[in-house]
């Protein structure tokens, strides 16, 4: 296994592997690969983010206008739309739906229809 001080044989096998693992990785077209698979997350991520801030808009001027909000619908809002889209790092326009929203009275909701239209 040892040829002279310092140095080491590698199997033949071993020594494929590793010719093999070095020449994908080199290889351009991993790269591309590589690059095209986290261009779609970073694509997939903006749409969500995207989408998000779209239903914060929205929900949060239609809750403005009617001049209150349910308890259930506050929580909707901001535990499962306004904090995960803060934490993606969105901008600044939900936030300030989302100061307004906080400052709404919150109502019990008597009937459970959509008031906004669209």
């Amino acid at each position: 296994m040892f040829k002279g001080k310092g140095s080491i044989i590698l199997d033949p096998i071993v020594q494929m592997m590793v010719t093999i693992a070095c020449t994908v990785v080199a290889s351009s077209g991993f790269w591309a690969y590589l690059i095209n698979q986290l261009n779609k997350k970073d694509l997939k991520s903006e749409m969500l983010l995207g989408l998000g801030h779209d239903r914060i808009i929205f929900l949060g001027l239609c809750y403005i206008d009617r001049g209150w909000i349910s308890r259930d619908e506050y929580e909707n809002l901001n535990e499962y739309l306004y904090r995960p889209y803060q934490k993606m790092n969105g901008n600044g326009t939900a936030k300030r739906i989302m100061d307004e929203v906080d400052r709404l009275p919150i109502r019990a909701k008597t009937e459970f229809k959509s008031e906004c239209n669209l």
